[in-house]
């Protein structure tokens, strides 16, 4: 490997295409053993009637401050109406109709087991008004963690200065999360273990834009982000689990939106969506693209050869055969094709990088309610993703080529009951996932590599992933005390061969005079490694590589999460969450570079420790304002000797003996993050975006910098923004701003204006800096863009 003074260009690739016919792994996908779906959501089957027993017609509003949740819909003649998808948490119903005196409660979703409302309309006395407040709904009593949630309307206004990051943008407020170079999310310290968890489907690989094509987030209607109380059906991959619903309570008839938008780095996007929904029967159809000159995060100011395109289709279908059994089939296709950005040696040289990453995926998904209090569901997936990435002659040091990727089949079954105080789940999962690896490299070179390095090496090979697991869990809920307690078994089968019980417990108490929860949680983890490359890594063709060669199999990695906190209402409107955390692993997953190829691949450490403290203060709404202030700060301290991964030269005689502390890449001290809101006036709002963090660490030995390097890898621009004493980059700080307004609007249509701007002050804020372990990236300097929604 080089030395370190000489940096890597940290790219981040994806995968490559099997072979085995994609028919073949849907139907193993659908026949093979059952799995677990990761999903904490339920639904209200609402019936209305007025005093005489008779359907009624009505319209309606549901409302959870804690969910952001605020949905309006009107309730057909026939008085019945099911709003699903709801995230577990307190809600609050209002039903009216003309004539009829309003009606109002508040209503607990906790298990996915349906939850009935009988509505009964009474007379309207004359001059009655009702005042109905949402406070009740700012905390959920029931939780035994904090759950950072974000709404439709969120979602819709926050606007990424980058492609392919509104959503990954949305969670980097959260508190205990902060990128790394080209949009890679960190939770609380932990490297490659974010869990997405789309309509109940678990996505475990990585989903930064240099990893996988982006998920659409003008298709999500809500999200939710923890890090820590994970139910037991969560696993693989813990360490942040973010969960997303699609819209799934279409209005009748032809519905849909069209999207387009334009800013800064010549950067268009355009979005079309259209379904039609006749009775029990739902078909969506949709399309997207977009090109922007900066797609990655760049090493150096100069923003060389980074441009991106991505188009993606989808499509759906949705039968509910009765109020019992309901159906679900979706298929879609996503494709990005980018450069990689050079560095200034690399761009004076020539080069020229070009990556394209393609998925195609297909779900479906059965539900079965046997009872008032007995839900079966039933799903399978299947996930083809590939990645090419091919250098040009004038790559220097190092031209490479590669192709990999997996085909991932998974299924499920599980069961959810409720009974008196308890709401209970148990499951099944499986993952039945061919990986494959293809690269070749040849060094242009040699003067940046150790002596012995191989000038050319070609590797190829495949492996079948197998992960079989299990769940139980139980919600008890008695008074203003909650219990959640579960037990989850692994099995990985990939480059190793490891198994694993996982307790997870959780316990809160509900203060009702103070408006206050109090609560606390123990998870244990079983985290399955990085799949991108770890044949690569393990395999022993690599011992040609270089005289001194050093390979260990990548295991999972355990770990013990502990959480205590607060959650407190205040003055009916702000909501404060306190909270402390530790985390202890073993094996500390972490990744490497191979030589100066920017292809990365897993390894591990003994050990390592996280711990901080989380602030965050939200507004609902208060007057015309709404917004949070959070506050973040974490130690991440790991420990040698290295445990697992591919090792070469003198990196390789250090690895089993070096025991040594050190900061792991992702420990960033101080992080701050605030943002307001204001409502104008009806139809117009504003709002502004502060972010300051305190720096992460520069992974260099400071007795071998070699300055002049450096100097003419990145350039003085770069340099400046790097405190080498201290061992860190500078803090970094940015500004946004954005305005929104409601151009028109007529029974359902609507068509909305939207402009943003990003890094206001236009200030150079370093990510990373030449470490071999995250490269080097620059945050997006001063951009502005525009984007317009019609909805029908």
């Amino acid at each position: 490997m080089p030395n370190a003074s000489h940096g890597s260009l940290h790219y981040q690739a994806q995968h490559c295409p099997c072979r085995a016919p994609l028919s073949l792994l849907f139907l193993l996908a659908l026949f093979a053993t059952p799995a677990s779906a990761q999903r904490e959501r339920g639904e209200l089957q609402i019936e209305v009637r007025d005093p005489q027993g008779q359907s009624a017609a009505a319209a309606a509003e549901l409302v959870s401050e804690s969910n952001q949740v605020k949905r309006n819909f009107a309730i057909p003649a026939d008085g019945r109406y099911l709003a699903s998808e709801l995230a577990f948490g307190v809600y609050r119903l209002t039903v009216a109709a003309q004539g009829f005196a309003p009606w109002s409660a508040l209503l607990d979703v906790r298990s996915e087991v349906p939850v009935r409302v009988a509505v009964v309309l009474g007379v309207a006395p004359v001059n009655m008004k009702i005042e109905v407040t949402d406070a009740a709904t700012i905390l959920d009593p029931s939780e035994t963690g904090t759950i950072y949630s974000l709404g439709s309307e969120a979602l819709r206004e926050h606007t990424a200065a980058q492609d392919g990051r509104d959503l990954s943008d949305a969670v980097n407020d959260q508190p205990g999360w902060l990128y790394e170079a080209n949009g890679v999310l960190h939770p609380r310290g932990s490297e490659y273990q974010v869990q997405y968890v789309l309509d109940g489907m678990p996505l475990t690989q990585n989903r930064s834009p240099a990893f996988a094509p982006s998920l659409d987030a003008g298709d999500v209607e809500s999200m939710r982000v923890m890090t820590a109380g994970f139910p037991a059906e969560y696993g693989r991959k813990l360490g942040g689990v973010i969960e997303l619903a699609t819209e799934k309570n279409p209005p009748e008839g032809w519905h849909g939106r069209i999207e387009a938008g334009g800013g800064s780095f010549d950067s268009l996007s355009g979005t079309a969506e259209i379904g039609y929904t006749a009775g029990k029967n739902h078909l969506e159809f949709g399309g997207r693209g977009f090109h922007s000159d900066r797609y990655l995060d760049p090493p150096v100011l100069q923003n060389s050869t980074n441009w991106g395109n991505g188009n993606g289709f989808s499509a759906a279908y949705e039968h509910d055969f009765s109020e019992r059994d309901r159906l679900r089939f979706t298929i879609a296709r996503s494709e990005t094709r980018y450069t990689v950005p050079n560095e200034l040696v690399q761009q004076a040289a020539g080069q020229r990088q070009d990556a394209d990453n393609t998925e195609i995926s297909g779900q479906i998904y059965f539900q079965h309610i046997s009872s008032e209090n007995l839900l079966w569901t039933f799903s399978g997936s299947v996930r083809d993703a590939s990645f090419a990435l091919r250098s040009n002659d004038l790559a220097t040091p190092i031209m490479v080529s590669q192709d990999r990727g997996y085909r991932e089949g998974y299924a499920r079954a599980d069961v959810a009951g409720h009974a008196g105080h308890h709401d209970w789940k148990a499951g099944v999962d499986s993952l039945f996932t061919p990986v494959h690896e293809a690269l070749i490299y040849r060094i242009t070179d040699p003067s940046q590599f150790e002596p012995g390095t191989a000038l050319q090496f070609a590797f190829a090979e495949r492996h079948w992933d197998i992960e079989p697991a299990f769940y139980v869990q139980d919600n008890f809920h008695q008074g203003n005390w909650n219990v959640s307690a579960g037990l989850r078994f692994d099995h990985y089968g990939f480059v190793a061969s490891e198994s694993a019980l996982s307790p997870r417990v959780g316990i809160s108490r509900y203060i009702d005079r103070c408006k206050m929860l109090l609560h606390f949680s123990y998870d244990r983890v079983f985290q399955t490694p990085a799949m991108e490359n770890i044949l690569l890594a393990s395999s022993a063709q690599v011992s040609s590589l270089n005289p001194a060669v050093l390979r260990l199999p990548v295991r999972p990695s355990r770990g013990d999460y502990f959480e205590g906190g607060i959650s407190q209402a205040l003055f009916a409107k702000l909501r404060l969450d306190a909270n402390i955390f530790r985390r202890n692993f073993r094996n500390f997953a972490d990744d490497d570079v191979l030589l100066d190829t920017g292809v990365s691949f897993p390894i591990a450490f003994n050990k390592a420790r996280v711990f901080g403290e989380e602030l965050r203060l939200a507004i609902a709404e208060w007057h015309r304002f709404s917004g949070f202030l959070s506050y973040s700060n974490q130690s991440a301290i790991a420990q040698g000797p290295t445990t697992g991964g591919l090792f070469l030269g003198s990196e390789a005689g250090d690895a089993l003996t070096n025991t040594g502390k050190f900061a792991v890449t992702q420990d960033q001290r101080n992080t701050v993050r605030a943002s307001v809101r204001a409502q104008i006036v009806k139809r117009a709002w504003a709002a502004a975006t502060a972010d300051y963090g305190s720096g992460l660490p520069v992974a260099l030995d400071p007795t071998s910098i070699d300055m002049n390097f450096l100097l003419a890898q990145y350039g003085l621009g770069i340099l400046s923004r790097v405190n080498f004493d201290r061992g860190r980059v500078q803090p970094n700080f940015s500004l946004g701003a954005a305005f929104g307004v409601e151009l028109y609007r007529k029974e359902s249509r609507s068509l909305n204006l939207q402009i943003a701007a990003a890094n206001l002050t236009d200030r150079v804020n370093v990510v990373n800096f030449a470490g071999l372990f995250s490269g080097t990236a620059v945050a997006t300097p001063r951009s502005a863009g525009a984007h317009l929604r019609f909805v029908f």
